[in-house]
């Protein structure tokens, strides 16, 4: 294939071309005779390496040939032999984690070092901070961080020195990726965003949902589910004698169109979780009962058709928006348990029962203190002080203190 078949030459460029497959830019500079090549995801990029690249630190197109296997070449072998273990939207998120990361997947893994990652880190925060990006438009110039993208690459460190493909390898290699470049990483603080749900706030926005969403986000925030989850509820696992739920299958959806895929048979961390079926979940199964369809098993449906998130968001966010409470999203009723939960449970076991966490971790990261807690528990302190402040002493002593009108200066 000749270059004008591949690649779109750039106006008003030398040595800059834009791939058509997916509009990324390469870079070219000659230095003492040596070619060096560079991919970028946006032209500003590509311009800014061009013109200030002095040749040190980088790798020469001529010199990867050598043992250790290229970013791009683990990213390829784990897309091949770790992604079919994982959820749909899970490979979703991580494909686009990854687009950042391919400024660096030329280099072979021994050659990305923690001043490599430096670098890279430093040459991002460069581009998220200029005029242009922030200009680009809503949606676009949010970014925060590189959390995710830094966080990307060590899964996929973690991942290639334990597979077995790469064992031999990787055996003397660690992680480049160092607690700096989270910081380094900062680009502006993240938005004030609530994500813990109080009661009075849910029962509030259940009043402006239409009846079989308002079931739906009551049966979410009584069994701490994920909306995949409950959307996915089947029949054959409600026992409505012995009171039990079973929380197993789960709606996939589309990334991009929210439409629904497939229905997964396990959830997220791949294990079932049974659910005690109180007198408020079973009212919402027996309202979804009237529903019931032969040779259909979703107790929620649209005419027999299971739901699509995009359905799901656009009835969220209208009873959102009109019962004008500050939260916003899907997964704010499983935050708002989780936190109801160790406040009444006590303790994070509450917490872990729940949701069905199995990481402690993620279960004081979805209850952890609020604003809220500060407010009530500041309150609590102020009052306490109050009463020891207002009660007469018994104890003090004034034999020592001198009168102020008393004492004079030299």
């Amino acid at each position: 294939m000749s270059r004008s078949e591949k690649y779109l030459k750039i106006k008003n460029t030398k040595g800059i071309y834009q791939y058509k497959q997916n509009g990324q830019y390469m870079a070219e500079k000659r230095l003492q005779g040596k070619l060096h090549i560079r991919t970028f995801v946006s032209l500003f990029e590509a311009k800014q390496w061009q013109k200030k690249f002095d040749g040190t630190n980088d790798v020469l197109v001529e010199e990867q040939n050598n043992c250790y296997s290229t970013l791009k070449e683990v990213w390829k072998t784990m897309q091949k032999k770790h992604f079919p273990l994982l959820a749909t939207s899970t490979k979703s998120i991580w494909i686009r984690r990854y687009k950042l990361l391919e400024n660096l997947e030329h280099f072979p893994m021994d050659k990305i070092t923690p001043s490599k990652i430096t670098e890279w880190v430093t040459a991002r925060v460069e581009y998220f901070s200029t005029e242009e990006y922030q200009g680009s438009g809503r949606g676009v110039a949010g970014r925060c961080n590189l959390n995710n993208e830094l966080n990307m690459f060590v899964t996929i460190f973690n991942w290639y020195k334990q597979s077995e493909d790469f064992e031999k390898e990787a055996l003397l290699l660690t992680c480049p990726v160092k607690p700096k470049h989270r910081k380094l990483g900062f680009i502006k603080p993240l938005p004030d965003k609530l994500k813990q749900i109080n009661v009075q706030d849910a029962f509030m926005f259940f009043d402006f949902l239409r009846p079989m969403y308002r079931d739906l986000a009551k049966l979410q925030f009584f069994t701490a589910g994920r909306i995949g989850e409950v959307a996915g509820i089947q029949w054959k696992n409600v026992d409505l004698k012995n009171r039990r739920l079973l929380i197993k299958e789960t709606c996939v959806w589309d990334m991009s169109s929210k439409m629904f895929i497939e229905l997964k048979p396990f959830p997220k961390n791949r294990e079932a979780r049974a659910v005690f079926i109180t007198d408020e979940i079973l009212e919402i199964l027996n309202n979804r009962l009237a529903f019931r369809l032969a040779r259909n098993d979703y107790v929620f449906h649209v005419e027999g058709e299971p739901l699509n998130y995009c359905t799901i968001q656009v009835n969220y966010k209208a009873a959102q928006r009109k019962s004008g409470i500050p939260y916003t999203g899907t997964h704010i009723l499983r935050h708002g348990m989780a936190k109801l939960a160790r406040q009444v449970g006590g303790g994070l076991d509450a917490v872990l029962a729940m949701t069905g966490h199995k990481d402690l971790k993620l279960a004081d990261h979805y209850s952890k203190s609020t604003e809220d807690d500060q407010k009530n528990f500041s309150e609590k302190i102020m009052s306490h002080i109050r009463k020891e402040v207002g009660k007469p002493s018994t104890t003090c002593e004034f034999g020592n203190v001198i009168r102020l009108g008393n004492f004079k200066t030299g």
